[in-house]
């Protein structure tokens, strides 16, 4: 099923990740796709586009940056397909980024009401 995606960074055993959250990013793609947000070429398209856009704003595409353009296609799509919209990915974004900042370096995140603020 993910084979139908070009440019997954993968070794003998499969997808590759650099940090958690770029396999948690691939998590959620693959349930959005089996739950009919999107079809494989859909997302393939909108990952192309991404890093297209990167790459005209200067992105040297070395590879460093490939799950940050996936992650921008995922949420480029799922405001697209009204999964959810920019307002509340922006208020989950900086609640996680207030959970990380309070939280003490190798503990894990642990995101509460309060870094909703």
């Amino acid at each position: 099923m993910i084979d139908a995606v070009p440019g997954v960074p993968r070794d003998g055993q499969g997808p590759v990740f650099r940090a958690p959250w770029e396999a948690q990013a691939f998590a959620m793609t693959l349930v959005l796709h089996e739950r009919g947000v999107f079809t494989w070429p859909e997302w393939a398209a909108a990952l192309a586009t991404e890093i297209e856009r990167a790459r005209a704003d200067g992105d040297p595409d070395t590879g460093e940056t490939y799950y940050h353009h996936w992650l921008a296609a995922l949420e480029r799509l799922v405001v697209e397909r009204r999964v959810t919209d920019q307002t509340t990915l922006a208020r989950y974004r900086d609640a996680w980024d207030h959970a990380a900042r309070r939280t003490p370096h190798g503990t894990a995140i642990d995101l509460g009401p309060d870094d909703f603020a």
